[in-house]
């Protein structure tokens, strides 16, 4: 029997992606929009891993399903770790990725380089009435002084990868997702979920 799995996310390459790399396991996935929920959760924690478990325990005991969320960011090491838990609202609300990039690029500029920094990426699973357990995938590079490549989004164009010689930005997509934190975090969590099923 097919297990239908819940991917609490309204964004649909993410959606995609996840397709892609479930899809020898035996379930049937799902998302918010498809099963008609609405509801946002605000991410009012001060960690990924904390974030994404209040989102999987949430939808979870919403729907009653299985469900998988994750939660990401930037953190550079010169600015303490920001913009971290808030990379997506660095800028404000109605920010652009752009404006986003362009604002960390100039709080660095007062700092010496190299600007070290890592994307971290924690996904959660949960089951209802249950707590939620979660995996993480880490990038560690630096920040470029400019952005550099089309491909990607959000901070891609200034995350230099050292052992690809590029920013996220610049590298084909197949690699990107292989080697970015949300692809390791995935993998990661792919082997806990694997365990769960055969539990």
């Amino acid at each position: 029997m097919n297990r239908r799995l819940l991917v609490a996310t309204h964004n649909q390459g993410k959606l995609l992606e996840y397709r892609n790399l479930l899809a020898d396991l035996p379930l049937a996935l799902t998302y918010l929009e498809e099963i008609g929920v609405r509801e946002e959760v605000a991410e009012t924690e001060n960690s990924f891993a904390a974030n994404a478990a209040l989102k999987a325990q949430h939808y979870a005991n919403l729907t009653g399903l299985w469900t998988w969320a994750d939660d990401s960011g930037l953190e550079v090491d010169a600015l303490q770790g920001a913009p971290g838990v808030h990379s997506a609202r660095y800028a404000g609300p109605a920010a652009t990725d752009q404006d986003r990039y362009q604002k960390l690029l100039r709080e660095l500029q007062s700092h010496p380089r190299p600007w070290t920094a890592r994307f971290q990426c924690v996904v959660a699973i949960a089951r209802p009435a249950a707590d939620a357990q979660t995996r993480t995938g880490t990038l560690e590079g630096t920040i470029t002084a400019a952005p550099r490549g089309s491909n990607g989004f959000g901070y891609d164009p200034v995350f230099f990868v050292p052992d690809k010689g590029r920013t996220l930005a610049e590298l084909p997509t197949s690699i990107k997702n292989r080697i970015s934190h949300r692809g390791r975090a995935s993998g990661n969590a792919k082997v806990l979920l694997t365990n769960m099923l055969n539990a």
